[in-house]
């Protein structure tokens, strides 16, 4: 038995908590933020049979997608007293998934 840890953007979360579903995972949904952007993210906990784990990761890749977008960064100015706000562009979405055994699973 296997715990599949899937953090996901907040975008993608509705499209990879269907799909789960509709395969017949029972995933328990937790509000996170990122650290980097302090974004809004959804962590999914997957208990699953081992075979079933490269599944559950296919369905959570499909369903969670990486796009550009453009985010402030603050940055001293010239002065030296003033903080500017220009925007870069960065990498964000897809899903960063742990995959770890459980010693022990009961549903009550």
């Amino acid at each position: 038995m296997k715990l599949i840890y899937a953090i996901v953007n907040n975008d993608d979360a509705y499209a990879v908590s269907s799909a789960l579903t509709k395969q017949g995972y029972f995933a328990t949904k937790l509000a996170s933020t990122g650290g980097f952007l302090m974004a809004g993210n959804t962590t999914f906990l997957i208990c699953t049979d081992d075979h079933k784990v490269e599944k559950a990761i296919d369905i959570i890749r499909e369903k969670s997608h990486k796009r550009k977008e453009f985010v402030p960064v603050n940055s001293p100015s010239a002065i030296g007293t003033d903080f500017t706000s220009f925007p870069v562009e960065v990498s964000v979405g897809g899903a960063t998934v742990f995959v770890t055994n459980i010693e022990r699973f009961e549903k009550l």
